[in-house]
């Protein structure tokens, strides 16, 4: 029986970090050989990281990177294994260099190259024109890169037609809600259409706003799916593959002649790797298929993506722990158990910050969460500060009602004794503002918004009940304290505030702001949903005029599919209403 023994190497890679990168390449490497695995792909970039942007525009990131893969070259041998990194020739490209026995035998550049969303690679890189597949032993395969398998007529097509069995496509696909069951979608439909194997393998882990959820998959030529990775874990994948039911499905497909005739000849490039058969290991045992992971629900997905971001953002850039200013309210807890869950209990640090207008029962929640969640908290009364503040102002604001203003010098405040403990503890602040916040503006800037990161940016305010209701139910005990679910929420910046004062209720707000910033649906199409004139044009104008708040907000974790920075770019200065 013709067979191979894949091995796909999930790892999490860190941007920059040449020496860190290499190492675990090695370390899966030799993993796999211990396996007795006939190859071992790694993800799209492992050598460099993904995205490493603008270090790309450096001459000397690009020498290191080449000598980086020089030396996982040194330590390929008595296995094919498949690299992704940064080649050079007349331009720079994105590339997966299949090496064998301490040989680089090929390169592959990128074709497709994504240029939306939070893609820029035309900035970057040159796109590849050819075609190659490999014979290694008894197998044909085809590699390719991340976008290129989007399209139907791409590289996986002509390298099926030309041949290949088996397509190994190495990715950087950044998360959010819902990629998964659509990547399933395409993969199923590019297996089934080109009848191949099909191994596509993303790299895992938080880069900066972006989080790479791993969960890769081998499916058979029916499009169904062999083996999963794991979601947001590293992995290091293993299965047999059977290549002799490819031939016969592709003999019994009539249609497929007709094309690789229409295949033009010089096209692709065939190239032979090794003709050692891989029946030379038919001592191994075979291997045992794991009975698959299974995938999360929505919540547990958007939980878990989170806690990835927060735990390699704070990790990897070298921070000894964070602090969160506890609230009370529902938007801090979140974070604070995120943190928890990422971080450790006793690398996260509270500050409650209570003013004149907090309330008893905010105090007690606050105190309340800290405990559940074993986190410290320190109490920093904001009370004095804040008349010293009015008394410094009182001859210049003589006259002038009490106002906004006011209000925010009490975030100011907060933001301030939070900067001062990051300071002096290297604690990291993380922000707990949400999307529906900062769609429109419900901050103040270098008060809530100071902080070094911000891991609720991209969660609407009605999805920070509902992930709050998962770690409740999830824990199978009360984590995040039931008041919290039903109080009217409040920033209690001056007696009896509401959010609502200010803003249409969160389950009419949310909506509007999906259709506006995720979907760009005009202002027509909103009404036609349902939503009044005024309190849709309120909204519409709130978000457009709060663009400058948020180019000064910190970096966030990004899990919509359309999330403010790298996704969604709009001008400052801005005088366009669509309305």
């Amino acid at each position: 029986m013709r067979s191979m023994r894949i091995a796909l190497a999930q790892i999490n890679p860190t941007v920059g970090d040449l020496e860190g990168n290499v190492s675990k390449i090695i370390d899966y490497l030799q993993r796999a050989k211990r396996l007795d695995a006939d190859l071992i792909a790694f993800p799209e970039l492992a050598v460099t990281g993904y995205p490493p942007e603008d270090l790309l525009l450096k001459s000397q990131f690009i020498d290191d990177n080449l000598q980086a893969l020089k030396r996982i070259q040194e330590s390929v041998s008595d296995i094919t294994a498949i690299v992704g990194f940064v080649d050079r020739k007349n331009d720079i490209y994105n590339a997966a260099a299949l090496m064998h026995n301490k040989e680089i035998i090929d390169v592959y550049h990128k074709m497709y190259l994504p240029n939306y969303g939070v893609f820029d690679e035309y900035r970057y890189f040159q796109a590849g024109v050819r075609y190659p597949i490999y014979r290694i032993g008894d197998a044909w395969i085809g590699i390719n890169i991340c976008e290129d398998i989007w399209y139907p007529e791409g590289p996986a097509r002509i390298q099926s037609l030309a041949g290949a069995e088996v397509i190994l496509n190495i990715n950087a696909s950044p998360y959010h809600i819902g990629k998964g069951r659509l990547r399933e979608e395409m993969l199923s439909t590019r297996a089934f259409d080109n009848i191949v194997i099909l191994a596509y393998l993303n790299t895992v882990g938080g880069q900066d706003e972006l989080v790479f959820d791993g969960h890769s998959l081998i499916l058979d030529q029916d499009g169904n799916v062999i083996i999963r990775g794991k979601q947001f874990e590293e992995d290091l994948i293993i299965a047999d593959l059977n290549l002799e039911g490819i031939m016969m499905k592709r003999l019994h497909t009539a249609r497929r002649r007709q094309e690789v005739m229409n295949l033009e000849k010089g096209t692709v490039e065939k190239i032979t790797v090794s003709r050692k058969k891989m029946s030379h290991k038919e001592n191994r045992l075979p291997v045992r298929p794991k009975s698959g992971y299974r995938t999360f629900d929505t919540m547990e997905e958007v939980y878990t993506a989170l806690i990835l971001g927060t735990s390699d953002y704070v990790k990897k850039n070298g921070f000894k722990g964070v602090v969160i200013g506890l609230s009370g309210g529902i938007d801090s807890s979140l974070v604070a158990s995120i943190a928890a869950d990422a971080l450790n209990a006793q690398n996260v640090n509270g500050l409650f910050m209570p003013s004149p207008y907090t309330s008893k029962g905010s105090r007690e929640d606050a105190y309340a969460l800290a405990d559940n969640l074993g986190i410290r908290v320190r109490e920093v009364p904001i009370d004095t500060i804040m008349k010293s503040y009015r008394d410094a102002l009182t001859k210049d604001f003589s006259g002038k009602p009490s106002d906004v203003t006011e209000e925010n010098l009490q975030a100011r405040i907060r933001g301030n004794i939070l900067m001062a403990f990051s300071n002096k503890f290297g604690w990291l602040v993380l922000t707990t503002g949400n999307k529906s916040e900062m769609s429109v503006g419900y901050a103040t800037l270098y008060g809530d918004m100071a902080g070094g990161f911000a891991v609720i940016k991209d969660v609407p305010k009605t999805m920070v009940y509902q992930l709050c209701k998962w770690k409740n139910d999830h824990a199978d005990r009360v984590i995040i304290p039931e008041r919290m679910f039903t109080k009217e929420p409040t920033a209690e910046l001056r007696p009896g505030q509401k959010d609502s004062d200010t803003l249409p209720p969160y389950s009419v707000l949310d909506p509007i702001l999906k259709a506006y910033i995720e979907e760009d649906r005009t202002f027509e199409e909103i009404l036609s949903f349902g939503y009044d004139v005024e309190g849709s044009r309120k909204v519409i104008r709130m978000i457009d005029s709060s663009e400058y708040k948020r180019r000064q907000s910190p970096p966030g974790i990004k899990i919509t599919q359309k999330a403010f920075g790298r996704d969604r770019r709009f001008p400052i200065t801005n005088r366009y209403r669509g309305f």
